[in-house]
């Protein structure tokens, strides 16, 4: 039936009163990602107002938000720029298109973890890592109003080891497997310590190793972790601690992968390119790129039969 329902939506684009056009390359992507997340059999909880029919379906404004994020088009501005002389018959107003998107979060979540459910049903080694989230300059940082409607979601200031630099904003933390499949992910306000995500994991996964670097050394997590959930924690020690070991090779290379995995987000899908105004539309604008990327990856293994994170410039 889903598959009838997108056959019909892809003739009424191709049609322009008797006369036949050619489909456009980001209409072509949204029909293959419509036609992907159609098959997942989602379901919105939203509801639209008494005796109204709404527009756009849930789906297609998902799928539509998840085709811009894949052409790195971080804009609804730029996006309906594109699609504006499209005969896309069932096309909703950019501002429409934006209120709608930001209320979907959990919709986009559910569509992530199905898609990652493909990947991640025998896994037992997991990476866990975060970055930074920057929305502005640090030198700006007591000017702006950004996501600051609430204090428990406002951004705050935080150091980033790795670049060695204050930032101000969020951190973004994330769980993914061995083959490079996000399984859990959080955002925090910049100020937080990297092993305060891990008291929550526990929740999400079991029985599985978990590697990370040394700013996820704790015995205390680490020995909670095993007791709770069965999770073994290896971080590499420190050069001064007891009973100093260096980590094995195998496990300093495969913690690499969640290091390119967020490069690919910065690099194709612009991570860090921040046009929101609130939290919600922060997080909603994370979330669809992981989801996007996620999505990609699925494409790759199950449609095309090609390396799973062979990412940027695909055709799907």
């Amino acid at each position: 039936m889903l598959r009838i329902l997108v056959k019909i939506l892809k003739f009424s684009i191709l049609k322009l009163s008797n006369k036949p056009i050619f489909m456009s390359n980001i209409v072509k992507k949204y029909l293959r990602v419509l036609e992907v997340i159609s098959s997942l059999n989602c379901e919105s909880n939203l509801k639209s107002g008494v005796g109204r029919k709404q527009k756009m379906s849930d789906l297609e404004v998902v799928a539509l938000s998840l085709t811009a994020e894949f052409m790195s088009i971080d804009s609804e501005n730029s996006l309906f720029k594109e699609i504006s002389n499209q005969q896309i018959l069932n096309l909703i107003e950019r501002s429409q298109f934006n209120k709608r998107r930001r209320k979907l979060f959990f919709l986009l979540e559910e569509v992530r973890l199905k898609l990652a459910s493909y990947f991640l049903e025998f896994e037992d080694y997991f990476i866990v890592d975060s970055m930074p989230l920057e929305i502005c300059k640090f030198s700006r940082h007591n000017r702006i109003k950004i996501c600051k409607e609430e204090f428990e979601t406002a951004p705050s200031k935080g150091f980033c080891a790795s670049q060695n630099n204050w930032f101000f904003g969020y951190k973004l933390h994330g769980v993914c497997s061995i083959n490079g499949i996000f399984h859990s992910l959080d955002i925090t306000k910049a100020e937080v310590h990297d092993v305060q995500f891990l008291k929550n994991i526990k929740q999400q996964m079991s029985d599985c190793v978990l590697l990370g670097d040394r700013g996820y050394l704790s015995e205390s997590i680490q020995l909670d972790l095993f007791q709770t959930a069965n999770i073994k924690l290896e971080t590499p020690k420190r050069a001064n601690q007891k009973q100093y070991k260096p980590q094995p090779y195998i496990f300093r290379k495969s913690r690499k992968r969640i290091e390119t995995l967020f490069s690919q987000l910065c690099d194709q899908f612009r991570i860090r390119n921040n046009y929101a105004k609130t939290f919600q539309g922060f997080k909603t604008r994370i979330l669809a790129k992981i989801t996007a990327l996620t999505l990609v990856q699925y494409i790759n293994k199950f449609i095309f039969d090609r390396p799973i994170n062979n990412i940027k410039n695909q055709t799907i």
